[in-house]
C-alpha cells in the first residue's frame, strides 16, 4: 500500500484531507503533537508520529520510505512576518528537506494559498510564496504547489463568522462590486489534493476550486449566506477606507499578547478585486467538485446548528 505522508493533519483542511487520502487507498502517516481523536477519523486508522516541525528526527520518521509527502500544515495568523515565517517558509523548507533525506522519489504536494499569488500585499501571503519558491528550489520537478482559494465548510472558524453575521446582523457588508471571490468546500479541496497524490504527473501548479472558476461577487457570497441561515438581511456597501481602518485598528492590537486576524494587511486581501482562477491555473483532471456554492453554505450552517455554534430556526 502507498505511504502518503501528511503535516497540518489536525487543521480545518487537514482533517479531511487525512479522511480523503484513506478512503483513496493511501496508509496514511501523520505528524502530530499529540494522539488525536476525532469523528472523522472514527473509521479510519492512520498512523502517528508525535513531533513537529522543528523536530528532524520526528520529520525523518514521517517521511521515511513515502510515496508522496503532503505538507499542509501553515499559518494563517501572526503578529508579524517572522512568526509566518517561522511556519510557511522555514516548516515547508525542513519537510522538504525531510523528503530528500529519507524518500527521494517521493512526490511532494506543498499545500499553499491562492494568496501566494500576490504577495505584496500581506506578511501571510509573502511567507506562503517565499515558502513555495524555497522548497521548489529543493526538490525541482517533484513538487506540485496545491492553491486553494478560501475554503469553508462544517468546522470552520473562519468563514463562521459570516453565517454568524448572516444570522444576528440586521446589514451585512459588500465591497467592491466588481471583484471576484473563488472558494471551495472543505471535502471537495480534500478530494482534489488526494487526487493529486494519485497522480503520477501531477504538474508544478494546481488551484483548487468550486465550479465557478470566475469566482463570486461580494453579493452573492452575502445573499447566498443569508439564504442558507434563513434571513434577509440588508445589504451595505462599505466603503474601502473603513476596512482599511478597521484593520490599522486590529494591526494595533496585534502588537500586543495575541495576533488580530483583521490586519491592515487582510484588509489589503479583502479588498484585492480579484481572487478567480484562471483557466491556466486550474488542473482539468481534477475531479469536478461536488457542492456548488448554495447547497454548500446550506450544509454547513446545517453543521453549524447541529453542533450549537448556531441557534436553530
Amino acid at each position: 500500500m502507498a505511504v502518503a505522508a501528511v503535516t497540518g493533519a489536525t487543521g480545518f483542511l487537514g482533517r479531511h484531507l487525512v479522511r480523503a487520502l484513506a478512503e483513496a487507498g493511501f496508509e496514511v502517516r501523520c505528524l502530530m503533537r499529540r494522539d488525536p481523536v476525532h469523528p472523522l477519523w472514527r473509521d479510519i486508522e492512520p498512523r502517528i508520529v508525535l513531533g513537529s516541525l522543528s523536530d528532524q528526527a520526528a520529520l525523518d520518521r514521517l517521511c521515511a520510505g513515502a510515496d508522496v509527502v503532503v505538507h499542509c500544515a501553515g499559518l494563517i495568523k501572526a503578529r508579524n512576518r517572522a512568526e509566518f515565517d517561522a511556519v510557511n517558509l522555514d516548516g515547508a523548507v525542513a519537510m522538504a528537506d525531510a523528503a530528500n533525506r529519507m524518500a527521494p522519489s517521493a512526490r511532494f504536494l506543498l499545500i499553499s494559498s491562492l494568496v501566494a499569488r500576490e504577495p505584496q500585499l500581506s506578511h501571510y501571503a509573502a511567507s506562503k510564496r517565499a515558502g513555495e519558491e524555497a522548497v521548489a528550489a529543493r526538490l525541482g520537478d517533484r513538487l506540485t504547489i496545491v492553491r486553494p482559494p478560501a475554503i469553508y465548510g462544517p468546522g470552520d472558524m473562519e468563514t463562521f463568522a459570516l453565517f454568524k453575521a448572516a444570522a444576528r446582523a440586521p446589514l451585512l457588508p459588500v465591497f467592491d462590486s466588481a471583484a471576484r471571490i473563488a472558494l471551495v468546500h472543505v471535502e471537495d479541496a480534500a478530494a482534489q489534493i488526494a487526487a493529486l497524490a494519485l497522480d503520477a504527473k501531477p504538474g508544478p501548479l494546481a488551484t483548487l476550486c468550486d465550479e465557478n472558476l470566475g469566482g463570486y461577487s461580494w453579493v452573492e457570497l452575502m445573499q447566498a449566506a443569508s439564504e442558507a441561515v434563513g434571513r434577509k438581511p440588508g445589504l451595505v456597501k462599505l466603503p474601502g477606507g473603513v476596512v482599511k481602518l478597521v484593520g490599522r485598528l486590529g494591526s494595533l492590537a496585534a502588537k500586543g499578547s495575541s495576533a488580530s486576524m483583521l490586519t491592515s494587511e487582510k484588509a489589503r486581501e479583502i479588498l484585492h478585486p480579484d481572487w478567480s482562477v484562471s483557466p491556466k491555473e486550474h488542473n482539468g483532471r481534477l475531479p469536478a467538485p461536488r457542492w456548488g456554492l448554495k447547497p454548500g453554505f446550506v450544509q454547513t450552517v446545517s453543521w453549524y446548528r447541529n453542533n450549537g455554534w448556531l441557534p436553530p430556526l
